[in-house]
């Protein structure tokens, strides 16, 4: 877990944690603010309509590890006085995915945001509106945030690109070339990055997507367009190098996979890109 994000429910303090690149709401602070507190997890576990829910919800989301057998075990038996399920015994018998009990720093009960919302149903409708009303508009704040870093980055790309055709033009293009053979001299090279980066010439993305508009790097994600910048500004200075064309392509090719891993396994990412926007 990390990515920890707080927000603030009827002067109750929620923390929601990225979690198997999902967000999963604290139903330990969502108990706080209710007469009972944390105790009422357990309580709310005890409802076969709980059990009910819960199940259904780990078959849905194709949890492959879900023990059906001690699923039904437990629903046949809640909803009598003798019954009693605590979060860690309902983890242990049936390998749930969808509520997790997490120790130390973001120590807690936390549920997949469905799960969290019908917790919140059962301690308060009302609660429960504000809740949605308040992940809702973290939501679209992250992806108003996306958007700008997208945008940002993408505008990036396009001004190293003005520095990668400044070195063509330098550099590989002889004079007194028609302007149809530098425009194919230009083509040629861009395709030496898409080919780098996405495995593919704008042709050819063109020819497999034929119902989408724009071009291969309008579909880019943040970490490529990152990564595009960067190819963009050393491939001026390969060319600057007089490095061939094959050689440059299996460069930028290796540089491309290195620091797509690097940046598909920054946590930080995001934080860049928030920053970005500001």
């Amino acid at each position: 877990m990390n990515q920890k994000t707080i927000i603030t429910v009827k002067d109750a303090n929620i923390t929601i944690l990225n979690h198997n690149h999902d967000d999963y709401i604290s139903l330990t602070d969502m108990a706080k603010g209710f007469d009972g507190g944390v105790a009422l997890i357990e309580q709310w576990l005890r409802n076969k309509d709980t059990i009910e829910f819960l199940g259904i919800w780990e078959l849905i989301h194709e949890n492959e590890c879900f023990n059906s057998s001690e699923f039904e075990g437990i629903k046949n038996e809640s909803g009598t006085n003798r019954f009693y399920l605590s979060v860690k015994k309902w983890i242990d018998a049936t390998n749930a995915v969808g509520i997790v009990s997490k120790a130390g720093r973001y120590g807690g009960t936390y549920a997949h945001k469905d799960i969290a919302f019908e917790f919140g149903s059962w301690l308060s409708p009302e609660f429960k509106l504000y809740l949605i009303k308040e992940f809702q508009r973290l939501k679209e704040d992250e992806n108003h945030r996306l958007s700008l870093g997208w945008s940002l980055n993408r505008t990036l790309a396009k001004i190293n690109y003005r520095i990668h055709t400044d070195a063509i033009k330098d550099c590989l293009i002889p004079q007194k070339l028609t302007k149809e053979q530098k425009n194919k001299t230009y083509a040629s090279e861009a395709d030496v990055l898409n080919i780098a980066l996405f495995g593919k010439t704008a042709k050819d993305w063109r020819e497999s997507n034929p119902d989408l508009d724009g071009n291969i790097r309008d579909y880019a994600t943040i970490e490529q367009l990152l990564i595009l910048a960067n190819l963009e500004s050393m491939n001026a200075e390969f060319i600057r190098m007089n490095l061939a064309q094959v050689e440059r392509l299996e460069r930028l090719n290796n540089i491309a996979i290195i620091q797509l891993k690097s940046l598909l396994n920054n946590h930080h990412i995001k934080k860049l890109t928030a920053n970005d926007s500001k």
